[in-house]
């Protein structure tokens, strides 16, 4: 497809390409800074009070408004033709981008990029005036113990929040303009408040997902419910196509069964869905075998999460890959995703290099997205730009902490105590994360930073340093001889025994 210049390309790569291109103008972005305020329209008999942007893409998904002031509707028709403009411009299909579009959800993740282009103009990675994404620590209770839990979870906290802090977090939240929110933990479902906080959320128009070890939704009427509340999305971990295996890793037996019954359910109720691996020394040698596993289940997208050092996992931080494993590892996912009807994506920031190397230019795989195919792919990624902590998205703990990251829990302010726009703007560490001349080692002065830029709470895990060199890389290999050497030989070696069936 790549020589045929009549061909139209995917919409959303070149919606995104195409207004970055756009945006780039001074003159553009000072002509619709007026856009970026709030006003209310009516959607249907419905009050929505919303940035002139959202109601511009609501009206080009063909929605039908009224009410809204004349400046608006005269912004919204400007930035509607921009908008078109963009996609023509890199000849994407605009019929798909209509489509898309109808998603609430989306339309306030590509408001949140046209006011961060406003704004702020084109940076490299795109600067957002608030995260797509949050992904809130929902509760410290867990029915598991598993080895690698970021947030060494067992029982819930003495101080999280109440039901009545809960909602307005989610309030606050939507009135940043906020795309989504993924539920985590310890164990979501298994608190009282999940299915208020996933319908609020859900309400909203904010994409609700769900991060899970699946026991509870093992019962069909458990993800049924969910489902009618709002749940666009869930993820259940399974860390091994062994049963075994994984309920050892997992510290429960059956833990196995019910993870598998509960994709079994996401796949037979239609909701979007995922399996997620923390790919470790324990199961990298049947990365073939989960996706054997995952494709016998009828699941369509398989997530490997990097392993961080933080919580119990820095207890076992022998599960951690070292360079030239990793390396190999995203280079087979990468293989087999041209193999089988799967989308494989991982969370480690350097499969957007990998993918831009071994197709030559024509794919990349940015951490947590996948857009493979289309000429304008590069400059997607610089957009997404990789790691995106403290950016793109950001952590939410059980008692309203905010952090950059939910593996790096480095409080940069509560929501007991600060608004969301307060932190969000004027955290110096959020600043720092942002701004990629502050990177250090070779992550600093890599060609491919503005689509990886390492994965920053690696860094802080082994470094106490987020913008230290990201030791999981091929290309700082000598950083993780230089861990080996320092640490006791128990924390970093390869335990040969725990890759035997434990």
């Amino acid at each position: 497809m790549f020589g045929r210049r009549k061909e139209k390309r995917g919409g959303m790569g070149s919606l995104l390409a195409g207004i970055r291109l756009i945006f780039n103008n001074p003159l553009i972005r000072l002509m619709i800074k007026p856009s970026i305020a709030e006003v209310e329209c009516m959607y249907d008999g419905t009050k929505v009070k919303a940035p002139v942007i959202y109601h511009a893409l609501s009206r080009l998904a063909g929605e039908k408004i009224h009410g809204c002031p004349t400046t608006a509707r005269f912004l919204s028709a400007i930035i509607e033709d921009l908008v078109k403009l963009g996609v023509r411009a890199l000849k994407g299909r605009e019929d798909e981008v209509r489509g898309a579009l109808k998603d609430p959800a989306l339309r306030r993740g590509i408001t949140l990029v046209l006011k961060g282009l406003t704004l702020y103009g084109v940076t490299v990675p795109q600067e957002l005036p608030a995260p797509f994404m949050i992904v809130w620590n929902f509760t410290n209770m867990c029915n598991l113990r598993c080895k690698h839990c970021y947030q060494r979870a067992d029982k819930p906290l003495p101080n999280e929040l109440s039901l009545e802090e809960k909602l307005r977090v989610v309030d606050e939240l939507d009135r940043a303009g906020v795309a989504a929110i993924a539920l985590s933990g310890g164990e979501p479902t298994i608190h009282p408040h999940f299915y208020t906080v996933l319908h609020e959320i859900a309400k909203r128009g904010m994409y609700a997902a769900v991060a899970t070890n699946g026991w509870v939704f093992a019962d069909i009427e458990k993800l049924e419910k969910a489902k009618r509340l709002g749940l666009r999305y869930v993820e259940v971990s399974v860390d091994s196509a062994d049963p075994r295996k994984h309920d050892w890793f997992r510290g429960v037996s059956g833990a196995w069964e019910r993870a598998v019954k509960a994709l079994e359910n996401a796949v037979k109720l239609g909701i979007n869905h995922a399996l997620a691996t923390t790919i470790t020394k324990v199961n990298i040698d049947e990365v073939e075998d989960i996706l054997d596993l995952a494709e016998s289940i009828g699941v369509r997208r398989v997530v490997f999460f990097n392993f961080v050092p933080v919580g119990r996992g820095k207890d076992n931080i022998w599960l951690d890959l070292d360079p030239a494993e990793r390396e190999e590892f995203l280079r087979t996912i990468f293989k087999e995703m041209s193999k089988r009807k799967l989308e494989i994506v991982s969370t480690a920031p350097q499969y957007g290099r990998v993918a831009l190397q071994l197709s030559g230019g024509k794919e990349v795989a940015p951490t947590h997205f996948y857009v493979g195919g289309d000429p304008v792919v590069k400059a997607v990624a610089e957009f997404v730009g990789g790691c995106g902590a403290g950016r793109i998205y950001a952590g939410l703990q059980p008692d309203g902490t905010l952090i950059p990251c939910v593996f790096m829990p480095v409080p940069v302010g509560n929501l007991r105590e600060k608004s969301f726009w307060e932190i969000w703007t004027e955290s110096p560490l959020l600043k720092t994360l942002r701004d990629r001349d502050k990177l250090k080692g070779f992550c600093r002065d890599c060609p491919y930073r503005n689509i990886c830029g390492g994965c920053r709470a690696r860094a802080y895990g082994y470094f106490g340093d987020p913008m230290a060199p990201d030791p999981g890389c091929i290309y700082n290999i000598k950083y993780w001889k230089k861990l080996v050497e320092e640490k006791p030989a128990k924390k970093i070696r390869i335990r040969v025994q725990a890759r035997a069936n434990p």
